[in-house]
């Protein structure tokens, strides 16, 4: 018996509508219930932090908006949370992006999907002023038995490691307020960070602190930074690449980010999320 034309029509849109269904994530379900994107970071100056009314600053932040504003996304909702605490709530589902100058790790890729790299990070120590014990890259810190303090969970402490640092030497806090109060008070000899933070820090010290040069740090101390996905979401990951590959490096990024300390310099080159995950 032949089946009516509507009958058919029907059939292909429930089957249609379930193959969406299949392929979607599910941060693009909750977009189409008319869900805000939530948008997860920690107190990392200048990469995010929140402002005074929470709103995200940053120029991670700045660059990951500019980006779902492309996709036409701007139902945002902000969630500021520990730098420790990111990775478990981006799983728990708590919010649907982490950004925070979030650097691709290979530990980290097996629990995050994250787009293309968006900036190239480098390291600094945070030193007292004349940098009075050279501490300028890993190999100093271990020569030198010194105490170096970073935050808990950074990509600092595998570094300080593979150089032959003691655990005993490693201080691990909860942020930059912690690893500017530690290296202040003398009980660490260096802070450890990114460029960017440990920059920022230094600034407020009035000379008190400075940053080490960045140049002194091993070529395999640089990292690059992503933005970070729940695995579920590979669909929304694969459009945010697609939109950022436009805006990475244009007018308005740069624009964006130029108040936080970001410029050309910071651009991540052609390198590539799968080559960082395989060599972070």
């Amino acid at each position: 018996m032949t089946r009516p034309l509507t009958s058919t029509l029907s059939a292909l849109a429930v089957l249609a509508a379930s193959s969406v269904a299949a392929t979607a994530g599910p941060l693009m379900d909750r977009i189409a219930a008319g869900e805000p994107i939530r948008i997860g970071f920690a107190n990392e100056l200048p990469f995010a932090y929140p402002g005074e009314s929470g709103e995200p600053l940053g120029f991670v932040n700045a660059h990951t908006l500019g980006v779902l504003e492309a996709m036409g996304y701007t139902d945002i909702e902000p969630v500021q949370t520990d730098w420790g605490g990111l990775i478990p709530g981006l799983q728990a589902g708590r919010f649907d992006i982490i950004t925070g100058g979030m650097n691709i790790l290979a530990a980290r890729c097996e629990n995050v999907a994250f787009s293309e790299p968006m900036a190239r990070i480098g390291d600094g120590f945070l030193v007292p002023a004349g940098n009075p014990k050279g501490l300028g890259n890993y190999d100093d810190l271990r020569e030198q038995g010194a105490v170096m303090v970073t935050g808990a969970g950074y990509s600092n402490i595998p570094a300080a490691r593979d150089a032959g640092v003691e655990d005993a030497n490693i201080m691990q806090v909860p942020g930059p307020t912690e690893i500017l109060a530690a290296v202040r008070a003398g009980r660490a000899d260096a802070g450890a960070g990114t460029y960017f933070t440990m920059r920022q820090l230094a600034d407020s010290t009035d000379g008190a602190l400075e940053v080490s040069d960045p140049g002194a740090m091993p070529a395999e101390s640089l990292n690059w930074a992503g933005i970070g996905f729940s695995k579920d979401d590979q669909d929304f990951v694969d459009a945010f690449n697609a939109a950022q590959a436009e805006y990475l490096g244009s007018e308005a990024m740069l624009a964006a980010v130029a108040q936080y300390g970001y410029g050309e310099a910071t651009l991540p080159g052609d390198v590539t999320t799968e080559w960082v995950c395989a060599n972070r």
